[in-house]
């Protein structure tokens, strides 16, 4: 199979623990783009802390793209052009934020480049380390959220968050749930996941199904592991979800991601 499209997590699985990209990865990536195969990051994360990472990869000038809010919003990596963006509402943002409460969660969005939040908590000290943006406590959460946006997140304790997780897929079926890491639920809008968006770009590039290959670690990857032709975990995915692909390769910090490109892509 020549596989011409390979679609990568970030957290845990392309990103070390210290958030970089190894060496050995950034070269079998750049490597891979010079035989044609599309490399798209496809993350929780919000845009803005994505673009550094897409530069170093050379997306840009590769005419790749970007996948960011766990799929709830595609661009172009050369210019920063949105292709497709689906929002919650405001309505749906504010029942989150009743539920949170009622469930005794944190809860975060963003707008205008900021996490905005009503409170404090090691779980969104964690969210501004990774994505680099301000936090911005306000007052009442309600009434500054008064307009869409892209997703929320539940923060709160991995055992207690867990059980959160079963509850409020029973509660709102009507939105898109899904695990990043242990301590984050995430909510997008009905149908938003990473799957999805891949196919998006997979049908715009005229590239089949059986020609992607999804790498991943975690619950939100999960779409995109069943729906690309080669499903691959990482060593570090979680533990549930070790069953659920074709292939385990080794951890984000050994070069799991090069182990892909190099028996899948360059050989």
């Amino acid at each position: 199979m020549q596989y011409k499209m390979l679609v990568l997590d970030m957290d845990d699985t392309l990103l070390t623990d210290d958030h970089k990209i190894s060496e050995l990865n950034k070269k079998v990536l750049l490597e891979a783009q010079t035989k044609g195969v599309y490399v798209v990051l496809a993350s929780g994360r919000p845009t803005s802390a994505m673009t550094a990472y897409a530069k170093e990869l050379e997306l840009d000038l590769n005419d790749s793209y970007i996948i960011s809010f766990n799929g709830a919003v595609i661009s172009q990596a050369k210019d920063d052009l949105v292709l497709f963006e689906q929002c919650l509402t405001t309505a749906q943002i504010h029942d989150l934020y009743d539920y949170s409460v009622k469930m005794k969660t944190h809860i975060i969005t963003y707008l205008d480049g900021e996490i905005i939040s009503e409170t404090d908590s090691e779980y969104i000290e964690i969210e501004k380390e990774i994505t680099g943006l301000p936090h911005n406590k306000v007052f009442s959460f309600k009434d500054y959220v008064g307009r869409p946006a892209v997703k929320c997140i539940l923060l709160e304790h991995p055992d207690y968050l867990k059980e959160i997780e079963k509850d409020l897929k029973t509660e709102m079926p009507h939105l898109s749930i899904a695990m990043s890491k242990p301590f984050f639920l995430e909510a997008a809008q009905h149908g938003i996941d990473k799957a999805a968006s891949i196919k998006f770009l997979a049908e715009k590039l005229n590239i089949h199904q059986s020609e992607i290959i999804a790498v991943g670690n975690a619950g939100n990857d999960l779409t995109m592991i069943e729906y690309a032709g080669l499903g691959v975990w990482v060593d570090n995915v979680t533990p549930e979800l070790r069953d659920r692909a074709n292939v385990i390769v080794a951890s984000n910090n050994d070069d799991g991601v090069a182990e892909v490109v190099q028996r899948y892509i360059l050989n």
